[in-house]
């Protein structure tokens, strides 16, 4: 059995150099995607991934930003469609919290035609989230939680791969210590790192509310991760990103770090 995370976007919502950070984790033949990026940008990542809309039956929205967001409302557009030519079976669903799910299927009512809203509540199904809710997505078990934004209110989620691995999302946002019984031990960790400690002074990571590759790699170590992957980056940065932000995550964790392009692929299982 492989499981595999797709990672479609790294950037942050500025960037323009690679896409908005949002991946798959795809386990055999199923697929849950998280977040949708900015737009349609969403559809050719997909396609460039070999990941057919026909694989997706679950969605998880983080959060209402627009960098998030308009393309999981792409997604649906595009299953609708395909579920109204016979290319796609069963049903899908989108997990979140009750707030981000309202926003989102009033976006799509705004902005869709009645031939696509008309699965909603038949086979589009928005399904609403409490922290701490179960769940169940692409053959595997998963625990969603509220990460304490001082932004949108925005959800994470604690996921057990085949193998009985750990997957922790983090959102885009920095580490809350209430989270801690969720996170600790993972063995994959997924968290922001909006650019170098070495560069805060140029990006303003903290005015944004978001943290460096050194305060990631200090998060992991306390924590006591096997593997920290960073994203939601900027993208000034693309051609030496991956050994700086490795280096300097380094310097307080020890364990094993991934900084992914765009479209990359990791083995999780």
């Amino acid at each position: 059995m492989k499981c595999s995370l797709v990672m479609l976007g790294t950037g942050n919502a500025a960037v323009t150099r690679c896409y908005n950070t949002c991946f798959a984790l795809v386990n055999e033949s199923q697929c849950l995607l998280t977040d949708g990026g900015g737009g349609n940008g969403i559809l050719a990542r997909l396609e460039q991934a070999g990941i057919p809309l026909c694989m997706i039956h679950d969605i998880f929205l983080t959060h209402t930003h627009t960098d998030h967001i308009f393309g999981v409302v792409w997604v649906v557009r595009m299953i609708a469609q395909a579920m109204n030519g016979g290319k796609y079976d069963g049903c899908l669903r989108v997990y979140g919290h009750d707030e981000g799910l309202q926003t989102l299927e009033m976006i799509c009512r705004a902005t869709l035609p009645g031939k696509v809203t008309a699965h909603f509540g038949r086979d589009i199904l928005f399904s609403p989230l409490d922290d701490g809710q179960p769940f169940s997505a692409a053959g595997m078990q998963g625990l969603a939680f509220d990460i304490g934004s001082t932004k949108a209110r925005q959800f994470g989620y604690r996921l057990i791969l085949p193998d009985g691995q750990s997957l922790v999302c983090l959102g885009d946002e920095p580490y809350n210590e209430k989270n801690e019984a969720l996170a600790r031990a993972a063995d994959w960790l997924l968290c922001e790192a909006f650019c170098l400690s070495a560069d805060a002074a140029r990006f303003k990571p903290y005015e944004k509310h978001h943290s460096t590759a050194l305060d990631a790699g200090r998060l992991a170590a306390s924590l006591s991760v096997k593997n920290l992957l960073l994203y939601h980056t900027e993208d000034e940065t693309l051609a030496d990103r991956r050994s700086a932000y490795s280096a300097e995550a380094a310097l307080h964790f020890g364990g094993a770090i991934h900084v992914p392009h765009d479209g990359e692929r990791l083995l999780l299982v």
